[in-house]
């Protein structure tokens, strides 16, 4: 089934010049790039898309690390996209990242981790619609 996701590139890979590999990864891999921002959150805005987080001991220093730079949003389309891409980054802890995952060959720590992406349908279309408008999400 074809779906859409969201990844988005993190302040610390923005930072190393990671995101023209990143986006070949995606794109090697046979998805499609639907849409691209960079953007810089604001603490609230970080503090709003992370409040699945907000009752965890790491939360303040997840917001702090997602608003310090600019992040690269992307809209992702292709053939099982959710699960294709999260099998692409790789696990959120770097150390227990599949060897060859962008999490294993370039995230420096467990928040530090270059990317995000959606865990599932409906956290895909609310994390979409949280950083694009339906204007810019190109067919």
């Amino acid at each position: 089934m074809v779906e859409r996701t969201l990844l988005n590139i993190k302040p610390d890979a923005v930072a190393r010049n990671l995101v023209g590999e990143i986006i070949h990864r995606i794109e090697d891999a046979g998805y499609r790039i639907v849409a691209l921002d960079k953007i810089q959150l604001t603490q609230k805005e970080a503090e709003t898309f992370y409040a699945v987080h907000s009752e965890r001991p790491f939360f303040k220093s997840l917001v702090t690390y997602m608003n310090s730079g600019p992040c690269v949003p992307i809209v992702v389309e292709g053939e099982n996209a959710i699960q294709g891409i999260r099998s692409l980054i790789g696990a959120t802890n770097p150390e227990e990242a599949a060897k060859g995952t962008i999490r294993a060959d370039y995230a420096e720590s467990i928040e530090r981790n270059c990317v995000h992406a959606s865990d599932g349908q409906e956290t895909a279309v609310n994390e979409i619609a949280f950083f694009f408008s339906q204007r810019q999400l190109l067919d």
